[in-house]
Formats: C-alpha cells, sequence, structure tokens
C-alpha cells in the first residue's frame, strides 16, 4: 500500500485495535486461476510468543482455500471509514477533491484448518465474539449431525501475520480552517458514515497538535 508519512500509522495498538473493531476484511491470494479475493470476518489472536494470527473460515465450495497450501503470503484488507472530500467546503482557494479513508492492510503466511476440534474452535471464537453483548446471545447449541454436516461444509485457516500497515488518510495535510470546513459539511450531510469521518478528522487535527473545533469560526 502507498503510505506517504502523513498519512501513515505506526502505533500498532492503533492498528490492532482498529482491525478488532472492523472484523471484516477482503483477503486476496494468488493461485493457479490467478487472483482470488473473499469477503470475510477475521479475528485478530495472540500467543505468549508475541505472534499475531487471523483467524478465519470460508465455505468448502470457494476454491480460494486451496491457494493457502502454496506457503504464500496473502493479504488481508480491513476498511474503516471513508468519503468524498469536495474542494468548496474548504477556506482555501486552491484545491481539488479527494477522498479520505481509513485502512489497514495485514500481510501473512496462512494455513488450512479442515478439520477436528482445532476447526470448532474457529467457529466458536467467532460465534462469541459476534454474539457477544446481544441481550439473547445465540449459544450455538445444535444436533451433533447437524453441527458435523455444517463443518465439513466450511474449511478454516490461520494467517500468521508478518506485516501490518496503516494509512489513516484524513486531511493532516490540510490547514485548520480547511479540515473544519470539510468536517461540517460532512456532518451536514446527515450521514452516519460521514459523521464518522469527521469526527475521525477532528481526532487526526486534535492529535497532530491541529483542533479546528478551537480554532474561531
Amino acid at each position: 500500500m502507498y503510505v506517504p508519512s502523513t498519512f501513515r500509522v505506526d502505533d500498532i495498538e492503533t492498528i490492532r485495535g482498529f482491525m478488532r473493531q472492523r472484523p471484516f476484511a477482503t483477503v486476496v491470494s494468488s493461485g493457479a486461476s490467478g487472483m482470488t479475493a473473499s469477503h470475510l470476518p477475521l479475528l485478530l489472536q495472540g500467543n505468549d510468543d508475541g505472534e499475531e494470527t487471523l483467524v478465519g473460515h470460508m465455505a468448502r465450495a470457494n476454491g480460494q482455500w486451496r491457494d493457502f497450501s502454496s506457503g504464500e503470503e496473502v493479504l488481508a484488507m480491513f476498511q474503516g471509514a471513508h468519503g468524498y472530500i469536495s474542494p468548496s467546503w474548504y477556506a482555501s482557494e486552491v484545491a481539488v477533491p479527494t477522498w479520505n479513508y481509513t485502512a489497514v492492510h495485514a500481510y501473512g503466511v496462512p494455513e488450512i484448518v479442515d478439520a477436528g476440534p482445532r476447526l470448532q474452535s474457529i467457529v466458536d471464537a467467532a460465534v462469541e465474539r459476534f454474539e457477544r453483548g446481544f441481550n439473547r446471545p445465540w449459544t450455538g447449541g445444535l444436533p451433533d449431525s447437524v453441527r458435523e454436516g455444517l463443518l465439513k461444509a466450511i474449511v478454516g485457516f490461520e494467517i500468521r501475520v508478518t506485516r501490518l500497515e496503516g494509512k489513516f488518510k484524513l486531511g493532516q495535510n490540510r490547514s485548520l480552517e480547511d479540515v473544519e470546513g470539510a468536517c461540517q459539511a460532512l456532518e451536514a450531510s446527515g450521514s452516519q458514515a460521514d459523521s464518522e469521518l469527521a469526527t475521525l478528522m477532528r481526532r487526526a487535527a486534535e492529535d497532530s497538535g491541529n483542533n479546528p473545533a478551537s480554532r474561531d469560526p
């Protein structure tokens, strides 16, 4: 990923938090049929040795899992808030349109998990993570025959993370007035996604020592 220093995220805890909060990722691999991508929820897990692993599963009918036996790296892309930014929102007279966004790329070597207790643990971890917080969380209770049939229809995998890249392009290269103008326009759109992007842009300005909200209008 092209990451100018202005937008690069170096803090590993910020990157980890982003992947945990935005677990739905695009997994890209290369195999005999060329490039393949699947959209899947992934869980970030760590061990006592400091290694990090992305864990997930896909339908056995999805042939992408066969790419995972090559020993080659795959790419998991996590995307957060993003949106179009019009130059008409800026105080600056000379400007062009752009797209602000947040993204993390995780690279790693996958290992297939296609049966047994290890596969069941991958499914159980996903259920626990995404049912957590519901008033009546589903416990995963199924007849053994049904459970066994469903497990045979999926393939689990663990991606041992080898490197991480974070990019938060949030107007850090713009003036305080430009950032505030864009934030106000985003909030006025009535879109929850635009409001989230505006919140992140203001936070980025604060983190860099620039707080548009503290400036006089």
